[in-house]
């Protein structure tokens, strides 16, 4: 049921008009609107209720918590249950993945964005307002996971009971350990026919040091004892620790734009009180703004009178500009400053491509949308690039492939923006060699993000590519195959242990750019999709690196220079071509593609030319005339190839990306 309000009859007939033409459900009613509402706008029949009073949730009834797992094991149907049970949304056979709203998330099946929802819920004669937060699993989005737990005080570690303790499930873990959070452990689809509970719960006890009895087995998908994962909820996480007499502090650690009432804020009180009305100032900008609106996420927005410490909600302050929203931002109250929060620890990129407009006459559109959706998605770093090739541009820092496939997929849904992406790359440094280099670069190390500025070998002692920590939790009859994967990338075993009878966990040092485009994928295949891969930092090492170029008929395609070790140039060239062949449409004229390092060709492939048949006018006759054709049509291709462009489509990059398939 749909309410329509409006200052003025004129203005509400209008959106009635508009209303029942545009399929909102059965025939709207009329209503006057309370001053403070926008001059014009559609209610759903949930907003005229009365605004809710948080004061009614004294602080040891809030329970603040977290759901994280790897991929695929359930989060987010656990939280579907938990919003049905505690009646913050209807019972029906269309609750699937209700948190995951993008449209990203509905077509890939995965959580790439946390979120949080309020839950009320009666116990013992007591109501309690549970704050939960639907975290993503895969390793791309860890940033989220880290962010979502400065606003918990325990989490609900989901485990597969079919497949077990996976790579990112430890991963996972050790964040919540590591912030200092109590942990359940929760067995998920024991509705499996093939599902192993007792398993699950002896690797938990081994891997996490958890008795197995504090473990809860529960089918999310079925609704099986999932009663019991909010009764623990309430009995083994505890209230926050803060202050309602204090000033007023708050965290922001989420944020959303809204194009027509600004920045909305995603906070969590840790001091005080804030309500409609108040000045706020912000730690970051030292700008003062008015509060127009709170409330909680219910999972959809329910504005309430106030928020009090202890709370997570959210906050409409009229931040028109993306810049002013900081997540990690401390807000508080107008000449009460306070201490500022610590805020989080900035992601570190490790990926980098360069993003381009498809036309130049978009840039500012494109300036507008990616400055909006880094403000949603915060991991995302951004600098000013431009190329000759492809105009003036940015360089972006991904947190992996995925995380910038689903950025660019984000644009193209949420922005209508269309983009040209350049081959990822990782961020290498070279270490200068004379006095004079140091000094035009004001360091003797340089970061290198993108290809096109790598300096020759001539001017550097040596280059350091970044390393990484990977972690492999596998079937033991895989154990072999994967090995020789890990060998072939260059990796360096570390650690190689048991933790049950038939999975094995490995630790390699892996060099970064040999995991980042095709391992994952390499690696589920070989296993079946068994084995899981999680990775984390580990610092640079020396390494020969050279700059590889792609030449279309002698002219380098800037957008696919890359950085590659000099033992696997030849290989990774060879492939490239290949793939380039058969990504490129023919022409008219003989595409010559070609992998060179410096001025040395060490690959190369040919597209073959349209080639019409000028013999066929000619039955019988002398040679010489056949001859005079043939020439006539090879001059014809020559000069063609001299003036014609060879244009490299959109799809093409993409289908380039993954460097080789494992053999």
């Amino acid at each position: 049921m749909w309410t329509l309000v409006g200052r003025g009859w004129g203005c509400a007939r209008t959106l009635a008009r508009w209303a029942t033409g545009a399929a909102l459900g059965p025939a709207p009613t009329f209503g006057a609107a309370p001053e403070s509402w926008p001059t014009c706008r559609v209610y759903s029949s949930a907003e005229f209720k009365e605004k809710l009073d948080m004061s009614r949730f004294p602080v040891e009834n809030i329970r603040n918590f977290s759901i994280v797992a790897h991929v695929d094991h359930g989060k987010s149907t656990l939280a579907d249950r938990l919003l049905e049970l505690t009646g913050t949304i209807d019972k029906t056979k269309n609750n699937k993945q209700v948190l995951d709203k993008l449209q990203v998330e509905r077509e890939r099946g995965i959580t790439v964005k946390a979120q949080t929802a309020s839950l009320f819920y009666n116990c013992e004669g007591k109501q309690y307002l549970l704050n939960l937060i639907d975290t993503p699993g895969h390793v791309d989005f860890s940033y989220e996971v880290s962010r979502s737990l400065s606003a918990c005080q325990g989490v609900l570690l989901v485990v597969d009971a079919n497949e077990g303790i996976q790579a990112q499930t430890v991963a996972n873990f050790f964040l919540a350990f590591e912030a200092q959070l109590s942990v359940i452990p929760v067995i998920n689809k024991i509705d499996l026919k093939n599902a192993d509970p007792e398993r699950v719960e002896n690797q938990i006890e081994k891997v996490f040091d958890i008795p197995s009895d504090e473990c809860i087995k529960i089918s999310a998908k079925l609704g099986t004892n999932v009663e019991s994962v909010l009764q623990a909820v309430i009995e083994r996480i505890p209230p926050p620790k803060v202050h309602r007499k204090n000033p007023l502090r708050a965290l922001v650690f989420d944020s959303t734009f809204d194009q027509y009432r600004g920045v909305i804020a995603n906070v969590a009180l840790f001091d005080g009180v804030v309500s409609k009305g108040d000045k706020i100032v912000s730690a970051h900008t030292q700008k003062t703004y008015e509060v127009n609106e709170v409330g909680v996420l219910n999972p959809n927005e329910q504005p309430t009178h106030k928020l009090y410490a202890g709370q997570v909600g959210y906050l409409i302050a009229g931040m028109k500009n993306v810049i002013e929203a900081q997540i990690g931002d401390t807000l508080y109250l107008h000449k009460q400053p306070v201490e500022p929060l610590p805020g989080f620890k900035s992601a570190k990129p490790m990926v980098f491509a360069g993003m381009y407009p498809v036309d130049q006459s978009e840039y500012n559109n494109l300036k507008s949308a990616i400055e909006k959706l880094t403000l949603n998605d915060s991991s995302v770093t951004v600098h000013r690039d431009s190329s000759l090739a492809l105009g003036a541009g940015w360089r972006l820092g991904f947190l992996g492939l995925l995380h910038m496939e689903v950025f660019n997929q984000r644009l193209e849904q949420e922005y209508n923006a269309s983009v040209i992406l350049t081959t990822p790359t990782v961020p290498y440094k070279a270490v200068l060699s004379s006095s004079k280099l140091i000094k035009e670069y004001r360091e003797k190390e340089i970061t290198i993000i993108n290809p096109a500025q790598f300096p020759d070998k001539s001017k550097v002692t040596e280059y350091l590519e970044p390393v990484v920590l990977g972690t492999i939790i596998t079937p033991d009859e895989y154990t072999g195959k994967i090995m020789m994967l890990c060998e072939a990338r260059r990796a360096v075993q570390k650690n190689m242990i048991f933790i049950d009878q038939n999975r094995v966990m490995l630790k390699y040092l892996f060099p970064l750019n040999e995991i980042v485009v095709d391992f994952y994928d390499s690696l589920k295949s070989l296993s079946s999709g068994y084995a899981s891969f999680d990775y984390e930092d580990a610092g640079y090492q020396t390494a020969e690196l050279v700059k590889m170029d792609i030449l279309l008929n002698g002219n380098t395609v800037e957008e696919l220079v890359t950085v590659v070790h000099k033992d696997k140039a030849h290989s990774i060239g060879k492939a490239i071509c290949e793939r380039l062949k058969d990504s490129l449409p023919r022409q008219l004229f003989e595409i010559a593609i070609q992998a060179a390092i410096g001025s040395k060709i060490i690959a190369r492939e040919t597209v073959k030319a349209y080639r019409k048949n000028v013999l066929a006018k000619c039955y019988g006759g002398d040679i010489t005339r056949k001859m005079k054709l043939l020439k006539r049509q090879a001059e014809g291709k020559k000069k063609l190839r001299k003036i014609g462009n060879v244009e490299v489509p959109k799809d093409a990059f993409i289908k380039v990306l993954k460097t080789r398939s494992s053999k």
